[in-house]
């Protein structure tokens, strides 16, 4: 459970950052109240964790199952 929610979460980032690299629109600053919001650093927090977290399956034996 914990890899598919830090997956989303780094998709999210991902989406951010294409959003910030194409139009140079931060969609997280814009939903939250700017980039200085406690709520966007929160988001910006959880996403930077969740691709810390995603490093770890990159190395991992896991075998996928559907759930």
């Amino acid at each position: 459970m914990l890899d598919k929610i830090s997956l989303v979460l780094v998709i999210v980032g991902a989406i951010n950052w294409a959003l910030v690299g194409i139009f140079q629109f931060d969609l997280v600053a814009y939903l939250f109240g700017g980039q200085g919001a406690m709520i966007s650093r929160i988001v910006y927090t959880l996403v930077g964790a969740a691709g810390l977290w995603c490093i770890s399956l990159l190395f991992s034996e896991r075998v996928a199952v559907k759930e």
